[in-house]
């Protein structure tokens, strides 16, 4: 009678890396290398493109990184040559150049792999190429890769004690053929290396995926993702383990670094791959710490001290006050109210009761000197012409300039305040509101804005948001008894018929056979066309759904196409 087969453990890597900082992300994984193995891990599984920090884009363009992040991945296996019988799987992109590449590149854009590196005691023993390639999204991996396909590259399919593991990385998973080939070599158990950035939704869905995949081919999967924020994209972590049935065995919290330590064991002629299951967060949450996180490691990232808001007393405001100082901390917020001739009495005091709430500095600047300073070097070249929204923009224009200028002098970066409908319908100001460094809830449509403020009003500590915030009508106070509703439709129609339209790419007929007013929907639709110049222009902000302005929206500006 055979003896039994043990058992082993694995370990997934849940990691926060720094584009371009190769040392740093090398010494995260060597670090969480090491912590696995003290406890018993043979295997320790990385995110895809780790090394590097994701996405590199055109750094993958540049000969000097190639090299760079080759000289990163030696360093690190001699540095875990110590660790005997460890197995490392980690994500990286690799130099070479595939059958027929040259013809369609150019020397100064050697063709690039996406691989996944298996080092074992201190050597390189195995290498894998992505092979399915996404380009859609914010995806544009056919710019830069290879695929490990064309390249002829086999499928990576290497021992861990009994076990027998085959590699996927990212969109292999979402199709047949690379899991087939996996399995077809002799897999047991896959491990897909991910970097799949957070929308909306996202979670569920890849989960769902990933499990399918294993019903599929028969086999456990280990899912090991990305975490951390990169410009407009978060990645939100949740690394999980899903059984030959797909059932889940294994979860990492989601949106934080974590080791998730996970057992393999033999079980009726298959393996079974288990550890703790951290719960799912519910969708604000999930949208929250998504905020929470994009905002900290921008800032972090990019080695801004603090950051700067221009505090009005509303609602777009205070969510994104709220979301900084659970990002970075109070210390490192400054709230700045300027008050205009429009700004109403219970402005002033929400604004103040809010920065009382969350121990903020704050500073009032009132505009009004300054604004009647630009009505009276303007008053000879708008002699005879009516006021208009002109006059509007110059106070958000001063605002701005204020806000930018105690940014210059103290490195503190600006955090714009504009929402999603706002964006879309281009009711906000060029060099005024939009003036800043990161827009926090460019992705965010005005609805949820306030789903978002009463969920955190519900946390712990109690509500942060004055509940008058909440209630009274929107306002840009650049006008007497200005609401936002004088200029849109109201935000739960807009907003339905901005996810349809700008999300979900159906028509106008669609809409309007769904129930919504035609002159409401071609209102929309032509403001969303006419601002895209403004949008151009904007700065990078959090992406938190499946279509955000920025990476995947490239509309063109100059365009006579409406509909």
């Amino acid at each position: 009678m055979p003896a039994p087969v043990a058992g082993l453990r694995l370990a997934v890597a849940q990691l926060n890396p720094t584009v371009g900082d190769l040392a740093g992300n090398a010494r995260q994984i060597e670090q969480a290398a090491r912590e696995a193995y003290a406890q018993g891990a043979q295997l320790v599984v990385a995110p895809e493109l780790v090394l590097s920090g994701y996405p590199p884009e055109d750094l993958l363009l540049r000969p000097a990184f190639m090299q760079a992040v080759q000289a990163a991945l030696e360093g690190l296996a001699s540095d875990l040559a110590d660790c005997a019988g460890l197995h490392l799987l980690l994500g990286l992109p690799t130099a070479g150049v595939a059958p027929g590449a040259a013809a369609s590149r150019s020397v100064s854009q050697p063709w690039a792999f996406n691989s996944a590196a298996l080092l074992v005691d201190g050597r390189l023993q195995g290498l894998y190429h992505k092979r399915e390639l996404p380009n859609y999204q914010v995806f544009d991996e056919r710019r830069y890769f290879h695929s490990g396909r064309d390249a002829q590259a086999p499928a990576l399919v290497f021992p861990v004690g009994a076990l027998r593991v085959g590699v996927l990385i990212c969109e292999d998973a979402w199709f047949d053929e690379p899991a087939e080939a996996a399995r077809a070599a002799g897999a047991e158990l896959l491990c897909v290396l991910n970097a799949s950035p957070y929308h909306m939704g996202k979670a569920a869905d890849r989960e769902a995926r990933m499990a399918a995949r294993a019903q599929a081919v028969g086999l456990p999967l280990v899912y090991a993702h990305l975490v951390g924020g990169q410009d407009e994209m978060v990645f939100d972590g949740g690394s999980f383990a899903v059984d030959a049935a797909g059932a889940i065995t294994a979860r990492a919290p989601a949106f934080e670094p974590a080791l998730l330590m996970l057992d393999a064991a033999p079980e009726q002629g298959s393996w079974r791959v288990a550890g703790t299951v951290a719960a799912p967060l519910a969708s604000e949450a999930e949208v929250w710490a998504a905020l929470v996180l994009g905002v900290r490691d921008y800032v972090g990232k990019n080695g801004f001290p603090g950051a700067l808001i221009g505090l009005s007393g509303g609602v777009d405001s205070a969510l994104v006050l709220a979301v900084a100082v659970d990002a970075l901390g109070a210390d490192k917020v400054r709230a700045v109210m300027m008050p205009s001739r429009y700004t109403a009495d219970i402005s002033w005091l929400d604004a103040r009761d809010m920065v009382a709430r969350l121990a903020v500095r704050y500073d009032e600047i009132a505009i009004e000197p300054m604004f009647q300073a630009f009505l009276a070097a303007l008053a000879p070249q708008f002699q005879g012409l009516a006021e208009d929204a002109t006059e509007e923009n110059i106070q958000a224009r001063v605002r701005g300039t204020l806000l930018m200028a105690l940014s210059n002098k103290t490195g503190a970066i600006v955090l714009t305040t504009g929402n999603k409908s706002e964006m879309a319908t281009g009711y906000c100001t060029l060099y005024g509101d939009m003036a800043g460094g990161f827009a926090v809830i460019k992705d965010v449509a005005k609805t949820l804005v306030y789903r978002l403020c009463r969920w955190r009003n519900a946390q712990v500590g109690g509500p942060v948001i004055p509940e008058r915030i909440l209630t009274r009508p929107p306002s840009a106070e650049l006008r007497p008894d200005q609401t936002d509703q004088d200029s849109l439709p109201p935000y739960e129609v807009l907003d339905a018929i901005l996810a349809r339209y700008m999300e979900n790419n159906q028509s106008v007929e669609e809409i309007v056979a769904a129930g919504f007013a035609h002159a409401d929907v071609a209102r929309v639709v032509r403001l969303i066309g006419i601002n895209e110049y403004k949008r151009r222009q904007a700065p990078v902000g959090i992406r938190i759904t499946h279509r955000a302005f920025g990476r995947d929206w490239r509309y063109p500006i100059t365009s006579r196409f409406r509909a």
